[in-house]
């Protein structure tokens, strides 16, 4: 895969990575001190997954026909414009609809970037590429919590500051040369599209639960944990620290647990990491009195987890004949919106509804499930 636009489609997947990870606790603060119930709060949170899966049975066609630059400048520009406009009208619903527009256009720069990648990597560096592109991903996803705090100072300054890196990252864009994708047959129709993804789910339905897994963990911790840890009397800084040790966990073994896969195999090690993710959350659930130790568990987890989402696409793409990679990684982003849907929404009725039972629990039994379908399918690789 050519090295320079590579490099370029990753920055622009870092910047977005930003912009999501500050939205989510930023968003939960701001409404949680305006007195938002939980439970609305969540479902605020919602709206960006509602985008990604409203859009997504539309994106083959235009990708196929039009190629990945623009499919991925077209997304870039929407959330560039969304993150603008946050700062004209504090309202519960306008918020909801420039989230939903986020999610539209992240969906489209995911996808693109994603198939993009995917498409481009021989098989031997197949992980170690989707690893980088995750951890990049991984890196913005980190430093966007700690734009909470920004609030303080002036509750517009945390969406100026993401718009304008959004609109540097987009602009490096006009720099790469436009490509298309494999094509097999030609979507002339709605139909042709649903038979795709039918026939691309009986090759790699299985790896789609680590991404719907790890929307419904990333989520619920940044959509939801942020409102449960003020509710347990932890400080707005506290709750940003702990949220960027869990991120900067999953930066720390990205790349190493992407290269593991390519030597041993995906499977192994997404049962490995799940099975441990599980694990450590269940512990974190007794040390929530403690600050360091939270800290420490959170990071251990985003260590083992926190690749769950770029090991699945690669799981996806080693399953998944070539020609249907572009359906594929369109339902990889279908499944992570889908727990990503859950993930506030249940997290919020789970804080409203079991104040005496800890939050950790919820993403602790999520994992675990798919940690147990993960293991038990046959695979049978095809890429």
């Amino acid at each position: 895969m050519n090295r320079f636009r590579f490099w370029i489609l990753v920055s622009i997947v870092a910047i977005s990575g930003f912009s999501q990870g500050m939205l989510l606790p930023l968003i939960s603060v701001i409404f949680e001190q305006d007195g938002v119930s939980a439970t609305l709060n969540g479902l605020n949170a919602t709206a960006l997954y509602i985008g990604i899966l409203i859009v997504s049975p539309f994106m083959e066609p235009p990708l196929r026909k039009f190629g990945y630059k623009p499919i991925i400048m077209a997304g870039g520009l929407l959330v560039i414009i969304s993150l603008a406009l946050f700062p004209l009208w504090k309202s519960f619903w306008f918020w909801f609809i420039l989230r939903l527009c986020i999610g539209i256009g992240d969906n489209a720069l995911h996808f693109g970037t994603q198939t993009w990648i995917t498409s481009a990597s021989p098989k031997e560096k197949r992980g170690r590429n989707i690893s980088i592109y995750g951890l990049f991903f991984g890196i913005g996803f980190a430093v966007g919590p700690l734009m909470t705090p920004l609030i303080f100072i002036n509750e517009a300054l945390p969406f100026i500051i993401s718009a304008c890196l959004c609109l540097v990252a987009w602009l490096f864009l006009f720099a790469l040369h436009n490509d298309f994708p494999e094509r097999a047959l030609e979507l002339t129709s709605f139909k042709d599209t649903t038979s795709r993804f039918k026939k691309t789910l009986t090759y790699s339905w299985v790896a789609l639960l680590p991404a719907l897994g790890y929307g419904f963990l990333e989520a619920s911790l940044n959509g939801s944990f942020p409102v449960y840890g003020l509710r347990i009397g932890l400080d707005v800084t506290y709750v940003s620290i702990l949220l960027v040790s869990f991120a900067i966990g999953g930066i720390v073994f990205q790349l190493p647990l992407g290269v593991l896969s390519d030597k041993y195999g995906r499977k192994k090690i997404l049962t490995f990491i799940l099975a441990s993710g599980s694990f450590i959350f269940f512990i974190a659930s007794f040390l929530e009195q403690s600050i360091f130790g939270l800290t420490i568990c959170l990071f251990i987890a985003g260590m083992f987890v926190g690749s769950t989402f770029s090991l699945g696409i690669s799981y996806m793409t080693d399953l998944t004949p070539k020609s249907l990679l572009p359906t594929g990684n369109i339902l990889c982003g279908v499944a992570f919106s889908f727990g990503s849907l859950l993930g506030p929404y249940v997290g919020g009725i789970f804080i409203q509804s079991f104040s005496g039972i800890s939050f950790f629990f919820i993403i602790s039994a999520m994992l675990f499930l798919v940690f147990l379908f993960v293991l038990l399918h046959k695979q049978k690789l095809i890429n």
